[in-house]
């Protein structure tokens, strides 16, 4: 079952803005995702992913995220380390909100996809003056274990692949982003499909929250702020 959000304030909980910059995070983050390839594919030494991976999965440091998106929102990234495992939640916030929404989760329940390439697409670059991650790339990266869309263009491999290489992988990466871009083993890539009524993204997957529109029990304002947030423009 997935830690409410409100739970981790009497957690260990840390932040992990500084990891980003650290040798290996990227092959340990994405180890999931990239299952059969070698840390050398992101162009990191496999000693320094595996050295990330111990610290991703402390018990004692949980790691903490914050892609900051427009209109106040953010995606906040936890992980979640006890005795025998490791998961990672995915938590769309507003201060204006008195629950968070749950995107995914690798937990034993399994929660995703929780996005589609679209709106994935819109969340990339970061609005002006926010705090947290930043970086269109790592922004990218960071929220592609969220991802599962079975109908990924073109223009996402190449996506991809630039933030791959600009995070310091090789300038032959696009095995590696197709790979990744076949969504998380947990659930995969799904079909989605926009609602014209709803205005809203919808999702065929099992396990995905986004079978019902995002959102849907928000006041019209909230609805709509949030819509806009995932609009691509």
């Amino acid at each position: 079952m997935v830690m409410a959000r409100h739970w981790y304030s009497s957690s260990p909980v840390v932040d992990g803005h500084p990891l980003l910059d650290e040798p290996g995070f990227w092959p340990a983050y994405l180890a999931d995702l990239a299952e059969g390839f070698e840390p050398e594919a992101f162009g990191s030494d496999a000693g320094d992913a595996d050295a990330m991976l111990d610290r991703l999965h402390d018990p004692s440091a949980w790691p903490m995220f914050t892609v900051p998106l427009a209109g106040g929102f953010a995606i906040v990234v936890h992980f979640n380390s006890g005795e025998e495992f490791t998961t990672t939640d995915y938590f769309l916030t507003h201060p204006d909100w008195s629950q968070d929404l749950v995107l995914a989760s690798d937990d034993q329940d399994r929660i995703g996809p929780g996005l589609c390439w679209p709106e994935l697409a819109a969340l990339v670059e970061a609005p002006p003056g926010a705090e947290g991650v930043t970086d269109s790339h790592a922004r990218l990266l960071l929220l592609l274990p969220v991802l599962g869309d079975a109908a990924v263009p073109d223009e996402a491999v190449t996506a991809v692949v630039q933030a791959l290489i600009a995070q310091g992988a090789p300038e032959s990466s696009e095995t590696l982003a197709r790979h990744l871009l076949q969504g998380h083993p947990m659930w995969g890539a799904e079909d989605w499909w926009f609602d014209d009524d709803e205005q809203s993204w919808l999702c065929e997957g099992e396990h995905s929250p986004r079978k019902v529109p995002l959102g849907d029990h928000l006041r019209p304002q909230q609805r709509a702020a949030l819509e806009a947030c995932l609009t691509p423009r």
